[in-house]
């Protein structure tokens, strides 16, 4: 089997998911540093350090997305991941939705 590959797309792609995999660890960042300083355990400084640190980054993200005319593809790549996520987690919460939908199940009626 051969696999071809577009150059052309190629390197919008994968910068494409690469900046989409940064903006959700960023959005775990923040949520992180949230609870953090909900719960007191951030002092002033450091609350001022990470809120710093996490804007540079998105405005790095932004500028990279523009510089490449990437913005499509990273909202695309986004949309589909958490398509996925959504599938995922929906097969967690309920299983017998997924046997059906695969039509696996073993002897003993599990997947």
């Amino acid at each position: 089997m051969t696999v071809k590959i577009d150059e052309k797309n190629l390197k919008p792609g994968l910068l494409g998911l690469v900046v989409a995999l940064v903006e959700i660890i960023q959005e775990t960042l923040e949520r992180q540093a949230l609870r953090r300083m909900e719960g007191g355990r951030l002092n002033e400084s450091e609350i001022e350090r990470l809120g710093n640190a996490l804007m540079e980054l998105d405005e790095a993200l932004e500028h990279i997305k523009k510089e490449n005319g990437i913005e499509e593809i990273v909202g695309a790549i986004r949309n589909d991941l958490d398509r996925v996520a959504d599938e995922a987690v929906g097969k967690i919460i309920n299983p017998e939705k997924w046997k059906e939908e695969t039509g696996k199940v073993d002897k003993a009626g599990m997947i």
